[in-house]
């Protein structure tokens, strides 16, 4: 995808490779040049830093139904896959997941609200960390949420979308699953209330 930031930093590598190698004499190219090495380390740090594994994933070892439609969201490979009921819809999303371990909550819960346009506030762990954030951030392009947000059983947790597209495929969040927007507002097209979630 063109606005991914995986896409953009490994192109730039590849670039960066395909320039250095048509500056150099076929004969004097060096495998070992500072460019392809420089190239090389962009290309680790990337993938180190910024990754989704887009593998295919069957909904049964994680759910004995898909009724009402099933969300397993794997912050190991960040990602997030989507079945509706019959089966006859998946997709497969790259995800931003939380910062840290004591972070991340894993296992089974629901979505319990949908909302376009979603509004958002800190919570009371986010002040005490960073007292100097707002206390509201209406909808729009400020908000963390970005547009659209599927809220979950456990509170505070929330699947939604970011205006910050650097955030995905890393660990950015405090919390929350991010998708980039307009997979978010496909993904609430997909999706009701009543949708089970997975987080392993």
């Amino acid at each position: 995808m063109s606005n991914s930031p995986i896409f953009s930093l490994n192109r730039r590598g590849f670039l960066a490779g395909g320039a250095a190698m048509l500056a150099a004499p076929a004969l004097a190219q060096d495998i070992n040049s500072a460019a392809t090495t420089q190239a090389e380390r962009d290309l680790s740090d990337a993938v180190r830093h910024n990754i989704s594994s887009f593998q295919s994933q069957d909904w049964r070892p994680y759910f004995s139904d898909t009724r009402n439609g099933a969300i397993l969201v794997d912050t190991t490979s960040r990602a997030l896959h989507f079945w509706n009921e019959d089966q006859t819809v998946y997709r497969l999303f790259p995800t931003s997941v939380p910062l840290t371990e004591d972070l991340t909550r894993r296992g089974r819960t629901s979505i319990i609200r949908k909302v376009e346009g979603p509004s958002w506030s800190p919570t009371p762990a986010m002040i005490k960390r960073n007292p100097e954030w707002p206390s509201y951030v209406p909808p729009g392009p400020d908000n963390p949420l970005g547009t659209h947000a599927l809220y979950l059983s456990w509170q505070y947790y929330r699947i939604h979308g970011t205006h910050d597209t650097r955030k995905i495929g890393r660990k950015s969040s405090n919390g929350c699953i991010g998708l980039y927007n307009e997979h978010i507002a496909e993904l609430y097209g997909l999706t009701q209330v009543g949708t089970q979630v997975l987080l392993i």
